[in-house]
C-alpha cells in the first residue's frame, strides 16, 4: 500500500525524498571529505620524516654552554639499535655574492650525505653530496630550489658552476627541495639555504660542536624508544643539569589526527542538520497526508482495519519515503570520490561505515519523523472520518 501511495503522489514524495538524500549525501561527502584531509595532513607530516628523530641542545644552568658533538651522534649510532640514517648538522651565516654588486645572507648548513634520506629531500637536478664529498673534503654544494632560481637563473644552470662561500670557492653539484610542504617548521624553510659536506663546514664553524642530531629509524615502532634511549645516552654523556630536546613526529602526528577528527565530526554535525531538515519535511507532507485522506482511513477502519494496522501503514510510507532519499543520497555521495578515483590522480578515500550510518540514519529519521502523522491517522474516529470534507 505505501508503493501504491508512492506511485499516487510521485511529486509529492519525490520533493520530499529530496531532502533526506541531499542530507544523506551530505553526510557521506563530508566524512570523504574529512577522511582526505586526514590523509592529505598525516602524509605531508609523514613527508617531512615519519621515523626521524632529532637532538638538539636547549640549554643549562652552566655558564658554558654544553653542546652536542658529533662524538654524541657516533655514541648513540654505537648504542642505539635500529638506526638506519644519521647525520650531524652545522650551521652558519654566510653572505655571497649575487652578481651586480649584490650579496645575499644565506644559510650554510653541513651535513651528512645521509641528511638527504632522513629529511626525504628530492633533487631537482645534478647530484646530492655523497661519502666521498664528505670523505675528500671536496668544496661542493648543493642548493635549494629558490636559491639556485635567484643566483644562477634554473636549476640546470646552476650545476658545474662555481660559487664563493666565506671566500673559498664552491662547485655547485645539485638542487634540492623539501618533498613536502613543511609550513615553516623545518630548517630548511627560508628559501636561501646551501648544503655542504659536513668535514667542510668544519672550516666555519671549527671545533668539535654540532648544532642539532639528525637520526632516522628502520622502522615507525622503534621510535619512541629510540627517543627515550637517545635522550638518556646524551644525559649520560654531558655535565648534569643540560637539557637536551630530542623530539619525533609522533606528538605532531597525534594532535594533527585529533584536529582533523575534529573538524570531521563538526561538519558531521552540519550534515545531521540537513538530514533533520529533510525529516522534518517528511513529518509536514505525512501531516498534510493524514489529512487529505481522513475519509480513506475512515473507510479502512470502517471496513476492520485496526489502529496498529493504519499506525503501520503511514509508517511504512514515511520510512519508504526517507529509504528512497537515503538509497539516492548514498549513490550520490559515492559516485562523487569514485568519480575523482576514475579520471584523476586522486586517490580518495571512501568509508564503509559512513554508507552504513548513512542507512541507519536515513531509516531513523524516516521512523522519528513518520511517527507523528501515523499516530495521527490512527487515532482519528472512523464515523467522523466518513463525514469529513
Amino acid at each position: 500500500m505505501a508503493l501504491d501511495t508512492f506511485r499516487l503522489y510521485k511529486v509529492r514524495f519525490a520533493l520530499t525524498a529530496l531532502g533526506v538524500m541531499i542530507g544523506t549525501a551530505s553526510l557521506i561527502l563530508v566524512v570523504t571529505v574529512g577522511l582526505t584531509g586526514k590523509e592529505y595532513i598525516l602524509d605531508q607530516i609523514r613527508g617531512i620524516g615519519a621515523n626521524m628523530i632529532e637532538a638538539i641542545y636547549a640549554g643549562g644552568p652552566a655558564v658554558t654552554p654544553d653542546y652536542l658533538t658529533i662524538d654524541d651522534l657516533r655514541a648513540v649510532q654505537e648504542r642505539v639499535s635500529g638506526v638506519a640514517a644519521a647525520s650531524p648538522l652545522v650551521r652558519s651565516l654566510e653572505v655571497i655574492p649575487m652578481g651586480g654588486g649584490k650579496q645575499r645572507e644565506v644559510i650554510v648548513l653541513g651535513v651528512d650525505p645521509q641528511y638527504r634520506r632522513i629529511r626525504n629531500l628530492d633533487v631537482l637536478a645534478g647530484r646530492f653530496l655523497d661519502d666521498l664529498d664528505n670523505q675528500d673534503h671536496a668544496k661542493v654544494a648543493v642548493l635549494d630550489e629558490p636559491l639556485a632560481q635567484r643566483i644562477f637563473g634554473g636549476q640546470q644552470a646552476s650545476i658545474g658552476r662555481t660559487m664563493r662561500i666565506g671566500g673559498l670557492p664552491f662547485t655547485v653539484i645539485g638542487t634540492f627541495k623539501e618533498r613536502v610542504e613543511t609550513f615553516g617548521q623545518s630548517e630548511l624553510a627560508n628559501g636561501s639555504n646551501i648544503l655542504m659536506p659536513y668535514s667542510v663546514s668544519r672550516y666555519f664553524v671549527p671545533g668539535n660542536v654540532v648544532g642539532e642530531l639528525f637520526f632516522s629509524m628502520s622502522e615507525p615502532s622503534q621510535v619512541e624508544p629510540a627517543t627515550e634511549q637517545i635522550q638518556a645516552i646524551l644525559r649520560s654523556r654531558h655535565r648534569p643539569g643540560s637539557v637536551y630536546r630530542v623530539q619525533n613526529l609522533k606528538q605532531l602526528l597525534a594532535v594533527a589526527a585529533e584536529t582533523a577528527n575534529a573538524l570531521t565530526l563538526v561538519l558531521l554535525l552540519v550534515a545531521t542538520v540537513t538530514l533533520v531538515v529533510g525529516g522534518m519535511g517528511i513529518m509536514n507532507i505525512m501531516l498534510a497526508t493524514v489529512t487529505a485522506r481522513t475519509r480513506e482511513i475512515g473507510l479502512r477502519k470502517a471496513v476492520g482495519a485496526t489502529a496498529a494496522e493504519i499506525r503501520l501503514q503511514f509508517l511504512a510510507e514515511a520510512v519508504l519515503i526517507s529509504l528512497v532519499g537515503g538509497v539516492c543520497g548514498i549513490a550520490l555521495g559515492v559516485s562523487l570520490p569514485l568519480s575523482l578515483r576514475l579520471f584523476t590522480s586522486f586517490d580518495v578515500p571512501i568509508s564503509a561505515v559512513s554508507v552504513l550510518v548513512a542507512i541507519a540514519v536515513s531509516s531513523l529519521v524516516g521512523i522519528a519523523f513518520g511517527t507523528v502523522p501515523a499516530a495521527r491517522a490512527a487515532q482519528l474516529d472512523p464515523i467522523q472520518s466518513l463525514h469529513y470534507e
